[in-house]
């Protein structure tokens, strides 16, 4: 953080290294807060494990399981969080208004606890009651039979949906009649899922975990390990201990890319020593990264000309470029074309740093690029992943050991829910395959994602929302517009572990159902069941609960998606109650649908699982040219319809003590904020521009186009940080209403939470 005179209150620069005691600490704060102690440890001994339960946090990839403390700090805090021993009983409901829950905050909604039984609201008490599970689902179920048009649904899926979850959901929404799914990737990753099949073949990672023992530079792009995916931490320390250069671009400077004490090496924590993570650190400017790829590749291609004038052999891999891939000489005539002055202005950054974080590309024979959703998050989301592959297609690091493309997801079956088939284009093979396999022809129109759902609820076209998971209103663009759209609903469902805003924006039929988590035993007629997820490098693996269920009266997700189905399609082909009886029997039916996962059940018995098809990882290019392909993205600007010397880039950000919208407490130690969450976090240069002072309170006000109203996040603290000038950043979901839904990536449709701009005032 940048030093400053002024005091403020809950404002402390942290001078610490990422984990270490204060993580060990964090871990054993929130054991106090919400389980009894001996129960919880035992609990995280199982988190990971090959017979115990995935962690309901971050989709980094397992190791290979030398140690029982596969967990990190924010991990535990997901773990304790879902295992609470708090309940939100019907008699919370009783003794609360729905007027009156919603002006808790959001954290001490969910700290309420686990929610025990099916509730329905009662509009003449503004109440939720409690409601048997029978007549729920029979609620439900009148209200979708009474729709002429299934479009008129939306059936999101959040990432923590396991793969048999999320298989019988989209199943039971097709025979519905729709392909409505919006989904959590839609807010993050969409970018990459929508870009990579385009530039590879394929819209996931190329790279496996022991992929990192064998790079030879690393560069981390867009994205905070320390709070997001805190267990990545463990391998760029490996890294770095071996001597590969790690090269950083991202507008705040990070805690975890900066240094890390790894709470399990207990040298390093009596000594309270650290490991260097970052050998670089370029704090490019928000919005800047197109602008900085094409520098590096242009800075590339320029040595790779004077080596070749020199008598060399060249830098870029030029039998790859010719095997394997299309459209590379327009790419060189693009970047002929683009200016170092525009690279300069628009990535913040000097031509010689551009230049010298290159040769560290061009120097090593492997590399790995990870990026997070400070790439995927803007307006140009879908054009950004596609420059990162056309720089590692350039010197041929895809689909070689210790290479590839790393983006990192964020729960931990956010990419796995879209592989069994939650997504709102089909394709004619999917379609195919369920014909085939359960008797009825699914609809093949495109449905809406999570911003075309929204919209269509804002405007009326959609009137009911099934949400499996997930604080969908919350997670969204302009609050005031959806809060208004999704309370004008004839129906809302929500399945969920605990209380959330989102449920608290009452239908005309709202209904609350409590499921298992992921921490809990799944007991169904065929036994103890297990589920599966994927994480960041398509690695499936079983995961199986151990803690008795906060409530007898919970059922797990494949129950309530089983029951809703068989309330709401009396003429199903489908047999529910035997899928639900026995997992099993759901995974035979995904490796008949899709046919990667072939020995489904025997796959995954095997402890760790198994990894599916990447066909990039073999240098197998399934897009329509049969190569991968170098593409295109005009300029290197991130929207030149707004500017000015005032105008600031905010992206907004996640605290050390959040996971997505979840709130678990109120402080950021990395970013040294306790106990608030009102700030906006500017370059102490900036601040001098402006006249503002660490410490002044503003009003961010975004700058609207002709036809935008003006949007006001008001009352926030001004924080003097480490940041690239010309960028703020404020926190997610509280700035959320600075971001207008039309503002997304028009490719993927992803939100442009990571770049809006905005101007600061003296508070009003």
């Amino acid at each position: 953080m940048a030093k400053h005179e002024n005091e403020v209150e809950g404002v402390k620069p942290y001078d610490g290294s990422a984990g270490g005691w204060g993580a060990l600490g964090a871990v054993a704060r929130a054991l106090k807060a919400q389980m009894a102690v001996a129960e919880d440890v035992r609990t995280l001994m199982r988190v990971n494990q090959p017979w115990g339960f995935d962690c309901p946090g971050c989709a980094w990839p397992d190791p290979k399981h030398t140690s029982s403390f596969e967990f990190c700090e924010n991990g535990a805090k997901a773990v304790t969080w879902e295992a609470t021993g708090k309940r939100a009983t019907p008699e919370l409901f009783a003794q609360h208004t729905v007027a009156q829950l919603w002006e808790w905050t959001d954290h001490a909604l969910e700290d309420a606890g686990r929610l025990t039984d099916p509730m329905a609201y009662d509009r003449a008490s503004d109440r939720f009651v409690p409601i048997g599970w029978d007549e729920a689902f029979a609620r439900i179920g009148a209200v979708l039979r009474g729709y002429a048009d299934p479009d008129r649904v939306e059936f999101y899926t959040s990432g923590r949906t396991s793969n048999e979850a999320a298989f019988l959901y989209q199943l039971f929404v097709r025979e519905y009649g729709t392909n409505n799914f919006p989904d959590c990737s839609n807010m993050c990753h969409e970018a990459t899922s929508v870009g990579l099949p385009q530039s590879i073949g394929v819209g996931k990672g190329t790279v496996t975990l022991e992929d990192f023992d064998h790079c030879d530079a690393i560069f981390s792009i867009g994205h905070n390990p320390g709070t997001n995916h805190p267990r990545m931490l463990s391998t760029l320390r490996e890294a770095s201990r071996r001597g590969v250069p790690i090269v950083v671009f991202n507008p705040l400077k990070e805690r975890g890319l900066e240094r890390f004490a790894a709470p399990q090496d207990p040298l390093e924590m009596l000594s309270l020593g650290s490991t260097p993570i970052a050998s670089t650190y370029y704090q490019v400017k928000v919005g800047g990264d197109v602008a900085v790829l094409k520098g590096m590749m242009k800075a590339l291609l320029a040595a790779d000309a004077a080596d070749l004038a020199g008598g060399g052999a060249g830098l870029l891999d030029r039998a790859f470029i010719a095997a394997h891939t299309t459209g590379f000489d327009a790419l060189a005539a693009d970047l002929q074309r683009v200016s170092w002055a525009a690279i300069e202005t628009h990535s913040g950054l000097s031509r010689a740093d551009i230049e010298a974080a290159a040769r560290v590309y061009a120097s090593a024979q492997r590399v790995i690029v990870c990026y997070g959703m400070g790439i995927t998050q803007h307006r140009h989301g879908t054009a950004n992943v596609q420059q990162l592959a056309n720089l590692l297609l350039l010197r041929g690091n895809i689909g070689r050991e210790g290479a590839g493309i790393c983006p990192l997801r964020g729960h931990s079956n956010v990419q796995g829910d879209r592989t069994v088939g939650i997504t709102e284009v089909p394709s004619p093979a999917l379609l195919e395959a369920i014909e085939r396999n359960f008797g009825f022809a699914p609809p093949a129109h495109k449905g809406h994602n999570a911003v075309e759902a929204l919209q269509a609820i804002v405007a009326g076209r959609s009137k009911a929302v099934v949400c499996l998971g997930g604080n969908l209103a919350v997670a969204m663009p302009d609050p005031q517009a959806v809060f208004a759209g999704m309370r004008g609903l004839d129906l809302a469902v929500h399945v969920a572990t605990k209380l959330n805003r989102s449920h608290l924006l009452t239908a005309r039929e709202s209904i609350l159902l409590p499921c298992l988590g992921r921490t809990e035993r799944d007991l169904q007629a065929g036994g103890a069941q297990a589920v599966t997820v994927e994480d960041s490098m398509s690695m499936v693996h079983a995961s199986r609960g151990v803690l008795k269920p906060a409530s007898e009266r919970l059922r797990s997700e494949p129950a309530i998606v089983a029951g809703i189905a068989q309330a709401t399609l009396p003429d199903t082909k489908v047999d529910w109650a035997g899928l639900v009886a026995d997992y099993a029997l759901i995974r035979d039916k995904i490796e008949a649908v899709f046919p990667d996962f072939y020995d489904f059940n025997q796959r995954v018995a095997v402890p760790g699982g198994f990894r599916l098809d990447v066909p990039a990882s073999r240098r197998e290019w399934r897009t329509a040219s049969g190569k991968a392909n170098f593409l295109l993205c005009d300029g290197v600007e991130e929207d030149p319809r707004v500017g000015g010397a005032d105008v600031l880039r905010l992206a907004t950000i996640r605290s050390h003590d959040q996971y997505n919208t979840t709130i678990y407490g109120f402080d950021d130690r990395y970013r040294g904020i306790a106990g608030r969450r009102d700030v906006v976090f500017v370059n102490p240069l900036d601040l001098q521009r402006l006249g503002l002072a660490h410490g002044d309170r503003v009003d961010v006000r975004t700058v609207a186009g002709a036809d935008e109203p003006e949007r006001v996040l008001r009352g926030q603290t001004v924080v003097a940080y480490d940041i690239a000038p010309g960028s703020v950043a404020a926190y997610y979901p509280e700035a959320n209403g600075l971001l207008a839904l039309d503002q997304f990536d028009e490719r993927s449709g992803t939100p442009a939470y990571k770049s809006i701009p905005v101007r600061l005032r003296a508070a009003s």
